[in-house]
């Protein structure tokens, strides 16, 4: 299957689950391909036929989004090397969960999720410590009874019972011995960290050099400004004194036909994401893009106030809509 069908088969996936979903964001380099939400649930989706594919950096820069943007970063694909993604099975790449496309329709579709992860050692399951306890206390067992019952030590099971997962073939022998369901699923939205210690948020990285008088006209209005390397936007920048906490998609370049390209994907992106974006032109001969504001350099260094900032995009926006 191409790259393109795969897209659009998860794209089709996800709208029937009730998803916006954005347009594809059609250039590169870029970290992710769709950003879908339902309700309260927002994703930002890449789509991958081979996983290996998916590099640090790449992993990193949707971390940082999925923080600023409240969203769930994740991987669809459908094989690692020579082998395909197991279904039902939830694997992590640098720090981001990644699943198949049958696991993602079982998840989204059918509201079954997945149980299993895959961690150095082999694939585990998340073991409800307190129900194993009260299980085991009902049969008036010992530590060292279940432990013999499963062939581990007893400070194993202890560690099971505080919480520690356990191997997919010791949670089915806990099964057999008390009947009883006594693992929980994989929480994906939740960025899955019941299951995955990740590192704190990776740092920002620096501004590109041709965008560093953007970004301090946008720090000095009020703006946390943080630089992307691999997004449709060159930065996602929070308004510090807006008690909504506003976030601007920005981008800047001079206002050619791959500009303009960028600015139409980022206005579908805001609509799914709830944010607003802005571009930065030298010079501008239209408000917006599809709802992408359009600021000219010059203009941009005399609103000096994020309110001043936020209004212009505003009113520029619905000027283009009622047009």
């Amino acid at each position: 299957m191409s790259r393109s069908a795969l897209v659009g088969n998860v794209t089709a996936m996800l709208e029937d689950a009730g998803f916006v979903v954005s347009d594809r964001c059609a250039i590169r380099p870029k970290s992710f391909d769709i950003a879908a939400r339902r309700g309260d649930d927002l994703l930002l989706v890449k789509i991958l036929g081979n996983i290996d594919a998916f590099n640090r950096a790449t992993g990193h820069e949707m971390q940082r989004l999925g923080t600023y943007l409240h969203a769930t970063p994740l991987v669809i694909g459908l094989r690692s090397r020579d082998e395909d993604l197991k279904p039902d099975v939830v694997y992590f790449r640098h720090g981001v969960p990644v699943f198949s496309p049958d696991t993602a329709y079982n998840l989204f579709i059918e509201g079954v999720p997945p149980l299993i992860y895959a961690a150095p050692g082999g694939l585990y399951v998340n073991i409800d410590g307190d129900l194993l306890a009260d299980e085991r206390e009902d049969r008036d067992w010992s530590l060292g009874r279940l432990a013999n019952e499963l062939g581990v030590s007893r400070r194993t099971v202890s560690k099971y019972e505080d919480g520690m997962n356990a191997s997919i073939e010791v949670a089915m022998a806990l099964e057999e011995l008390f009947t009883s369901e006594l693992t929980s699923p994989v929480d994906v939205l939740e960025g899955a960290e019941d299951v995955h210690e990740s590192d704190s948020t990776p740092e920002d990285p620096a501004a590109d050099p041709d965008d560093e008088e953007v970004v301090a006209v946008l720090s000095n209005a009020g703006y946390s400004v943080h630089p992307t390397l691999r997004s449709p936007f060159k930065a996602i920048s929070e308004d510090r004194d807006d008690g909504d906490n506003e976030v601007l998609l920005t981008g800047h370049s001079e206002f050619t036909k791959a500009a303009e390209k960028r600015a139409r994907i980022m206005s579908s992106i805001g609509q799914v994401t709830r944010t607003h974006s802005v571009y930065v032109v030298d010079r501008a001969k239209r408000d917006a893009v599809d709802g992408t504001a359009l600021v000219e350099r010059d203009e941009l260094e005399e609103l000096r106030e994020a309110d001043d900032l936020r209004d212009v995009i505003r009113d520029r926006a619905e000027r283009e809509e009622v047009a």
